[in-house]
């Protein structure tokens, strides 16, 4: 069943307990990701970002709200852990700033691994790894190591790791965060050609104020709160908002330095 709504978010409320207070990092926060979109997920450090992100890969249940992922609802419908692990599996591909390898394994079998813990065989699943890994280049190096290779060829082998089960999203969490300009740019125009050629909803999570060009819909998060969403018509806003942000944020620190 195809979905015009790949997420919907309603009402999200996240609290963590620190000693005898209740920290809130998201504070009644709803939107929805349309099929084929390709989200920005921007604001501040300690926003509420990863958080955000976390809760809507089943990773950390909201204090209250509902997450509706391809229909399902992410922590009333995938009561376990495990039943949420298997969704993950099945529908998402995952980008992290940092790849985690199994060392002892090419980055062919890097690439293939998530596959075979599956089940599939490995003669299918090596020849479905070489494939993702034409698809971003990296073919020549699928028996080096990872961690012989530069951050950006890592993450090229991270997204074809990504991309093995053919995932309804990508999701990725900082994925050039690491990396030099140029290498971060061959990372984003990966990104763009799957959103626009293979019709991959594609969700990110950024600090790079740069690549908000690139986004068809830009999700602002300040203090826990959405304080905006834009279309690419909005660009112009979207630029006036932050430069309103920026300004306001260097007032406020000159009147504390001057307390």
């Amino acid at each position: 069943m195809e979905y015009t709504k790949i997420v919907q978010i309603n009402n999200l409320t996240k609290s963590f307990r620190v000693g005898s207070q209740d920290i809130n990092v998201l504070k009644n926060i709803s939107f929805s990701i349309s099929n084929g979109d390709f989200v920005i997920i921007v604001g501040p450090s300690g926003c509420g970002k990863s958080t955000l992100l976390h809760t809507i890969l089943g990773l950390e249940p909201p204090t209250s709200g509902d997450v509706i992922f391809l229909g399902r609802n992410v922590y009333r419908e995938l009561a376990t852990e495990d039943e949420r692990s298997d969704f993950r599996k099945k529908h998402i591909g995952m980008v992290y700033q940092q790849s985690n390898w199994v060392k002892a394994l090419t980055s062919i079998e890097n690439v293939f691994f998530p596959l075979m813990l599956m089940g599939y065989d490995e003669e299918l699943c090596r020849q479905k790894a070489e494939d993702m890994l034409k698809k971003v280049n990296m073919l020549e190096w699928k028996d080096f190591i990872p961690t012989e290779l530069s951050g950006g060829q890592q993450q090229k082998v991270a997204l074809a790791r990504a991309l093995i089960n053919n995932p309804d999203v990508i999701i990725g969490d900082e994925p050039t965060g690491n990396l030099d300009y140029a290498s971060g740019e061959e990372i984003m125009n990966l990104f763009i050609e799957l959103n626009s050629k293979e019709k991959k909803t594609v969700i990110m999570v950024t600090h790079n104020l740069d690549y908000l060009n690139y986004a068809k819909t830009t999700i602002r998060l300040f203090d826990g709160q959405l304080v905006g969403i834009y279309k690419e018509k909005d660009r112009k806003q979207l630029a006036k908002d932050i430069e309103k942000f920026k300004l306001g944020n260097k007032s406020q620190n000159k009147n504390e330095k001057s307390i």
